[in-house]
């Protein structure tokens, strides 16, 4: 598969940080410090019946398996600043979106990459069936969203691009 085949991985400058921070983690605190473990661990002879050789040799492949995520992760990443973003109505990635949902409440999403998601600060992933839904629209518009329990009508009451954490 070639570059120009790879999915975006559209990321907020924040989500892009957060993935850099903890990889940084990995590479420089948690890693090395497992292969002492290990080392330690080694030294001590029988490996079969050995705790922290056995938990150190697992815990160090997960930490390589999610090193290797990462860096995957961050070189697909597109960087898309949404306080940058030129002013409009209109929904794009990093919208910051004001509804009126069909049940008469009201909420306040915020378009995100798929590795920022957080529905408890209301960051929905850009591919979600939500977002797909608000896509493109504009301040006013109504759109229809078909989920398990039929269509929604909702209304975009407000679109703003300011920084998301």
């Amino acid at each position: 598969m070639s570059n120009d085949d790879t999915p975006k991985n559209y990321i907020t400058p924040t989500g892009w940080q957060a993935l850099k921070d903890e990889l940084y983690q990995l590479v420089n605190k948690e890693r090395p410090e497992i292969v002492q473990i290990v080392n330690w661990a080694a030294s001590n002879g029988d490996r079969s019946e050995n705790g922290d050789y056995l938990y150190g040799k697992r815990r160090m492949r997960e930490i390589d398996r999610r090193i290797r995520f990462l860096t995957k992760r961050l070189e697909a990443a597109q960087v898309v600043d949404p306080e940058t973003r030129e002013a409009t109505d209109q929904v794009f990635f990093g919208a910051t979106v004001g509804l009126l949902r069909g049940d008469g409440s009201e909420q306040t999403v915020k378009i995100v990459g798929i590795d920022e998601i957080d529905t408890g600060k209301n960051k929905i992933s850009w591919i979600s069936p939500l977002a797909r839904s608000l896509l493109k629209a504009h301040e006013g518009d109504e759109v229809v969203l078909a989920g398990p329990e039929g269509k929604e009508i909702i209304e975009i009451l407000s679109v703003e691009y300011i920084r998301i954490d």
